[in-house]
């Protein structure tokens, strides 16, 4: 019988953990380094789709006449980014399930990749004609949506404040751009008839305001090099051209006067050229978040080195007559510090210890700080969709029209949207 005891584990150190902590800072770095292959494969399929729609929106308008060959062209295009797309999906897709860092964020890529599945029979029903150019503009708007979500999710799983920022700038961008393409098909549709009644009119300035609250957020986030090229397309003599048009598209004129209908190509051409320009601005903040990337990782990692030498080149604990009393502040202004004793650790080992965690504790209260305006925007965004699902389903009305009933709200009461949204969702109860 063997009575040898197996040998007693030996016991996590301070440095143990502390050396973890940084492991897991570098892990989560790294996984953004990989998803920033599928943030820029999701933009650029986002916005094929996108010239694909509003392709499809002409087509359909001028009842095949239009747009035929070039539609086709595109839907060939969009399929090729949907392979990159699925590619990048599969190279990080190890890394998303094996650990998962957001359920949120894989419920939103199956919600992508279902609503994709769909795409082909969408196509079919375009090119027989069998659904209206309304109907296909709103089922390739929710397959846009699901798809700028994934983005959306995937910033609300970032650590790194900068990083964040950067993700934040480029999803409210990519939602911008998104309004942009559906206010170009409310625009073609107005023209094209020569009129736009209340409701059409009503539509094209709820997504003008949804567009300049998406790029006001932009702004705030975005690096030197993208706001540059933004402040040149808002400077852009289309812009001026862009503005008239939606005058007539949201004054009374349109409603009580024909329009020329040959104002409808003028339209999808300056809104295409506008977003096309958009995408530009997208493509320098996603490479600026690449670039951060890499940076940030290199930097964690030389960090994460240089304190597994450090912590390894330090004396061996000794016993201490005197057991040392350690203060530690623990980042919380509320707390004056923490103590705790040093039984068994050495004095040189000590200090140099808590050199190490008061460094990594104030830092990481430091990100905590500069990342918490990244995602009260992010918790803006979502509490405002559960305010407008709410009023939808109390009232019984379309995201427009509770989009409308918010802004109201929030201009009656001299408050700011989100307030309002939250003040709406805290009585989620009453309402039901």
């Amino acid at each position: 019988m063997n009575t040898k005891r197996a040998p007693t584990p030996k016991s996590p150190t301070a440095g143990d953990y502390l050396i973890a902590s940084k492991s897991c800072e570098l892990m989560n770095l790294q996984y953004f380094l990989q998803m920033g292959k599928l943030v820029q494969c999701l933009s650029n399929l986002v916005h094929a789709l996108q010239c694909e729609r509003g392709a499809s929106n002409v087509f359909l308008g001028s009842s095949g006449d239009k747009f035929a060959r070039e539609r086709q062209a595109l839907v060939t295009e969009s399929d090729r980014l949907r392979g990159e797309f699925e590619q990048s999906l599969a190279e990080i897709h190890q890394e998303l399930t094996a650990h998962p860092v957001s359920s949120r964020l894989l419920n939103q890529l199956a919600s992508a990749l279902h609503g994709l599945e769909g795409l082909p029979e969408l196509r079919r029903c375009v090119s027989g004609q069998k659904v209206t150019a309304a109907s296909a503009t709103e089922d390739y708007s929710g397959l846009i949506h699901n798809l700028i979500a994934v983005v959306f999710e995937a910033a609300d799983t970032a650590v790194d404040p900068t990083i964040a920022g950067l993700l934040v700038a480029m999803v409210h961008l990519m939602n911008g751009k998104e309004f942009c393409g559906q206010e170009r098909a409310v625009g073609s549709a107005g023209f094209s008839s020569g009129q736009f009644d209340r409701a059409l009119s009503q539509r094209m300035m709820h997504l003008i305001e949804a567009q300049e609250r998406c790029f006001e957020v932009f702004t705030s986030f975005a690096d030197r090099d993208s706001l540059k090229l933004w402040q040149t397309l808002r400077g852009h003599a289309r812009e001026a051209g862009i503005e008239k048009l939606r005058q007539l598209g949201t004054s009374s004129v349109g409603r009580y006067k024909s329009l020329d209908p040959s104002l409808a190509d003028r339209w999808f051409t300056v809104m295409s050229e506008r977003m096309d320009e958009l995408k530009q601005v997208e493509d320098s903040v996603e490479g600026c978040f690449h670039a951060r990337c890499i940076e940030r990782f290199a930097d964690a990692r030389n960090s994460l080195a240089h304190q597994e030498t450090l912590i390894a080149s330090l004396d061996a604990p000794e016993p201490s007559s005197h057991p040392m009393l350690v203060l530690c502040d623990s980042g919380n202004e509320r707390k004056a510090g923490e103590t705790w004793a040093s039984d068994g650790v050495g004095q040189q080992f000590g200090r140099s210890i808590f050199d190490l965690v008061q460094e990594q504790t104030c830092r990481l209260q430091q990100m905590t700080d500069e990342l918490r305006s990244a995602r009260d925007a992010l918790e803006d965004r979502k509490t405002q969709e559960k305010a407008v699902l709410l009023l939808m389903d109390h009232r019984k009305i379309s995201n427009d029209e509770a989009h409308r009933v918010l802004r109201k709200l929030a201009m009656d009461q001299g408050k700011k949207l989100p307030e309002v949204a939250r003040a709406l969702v805290s009585m989620a109860d009453l309402l039901k």
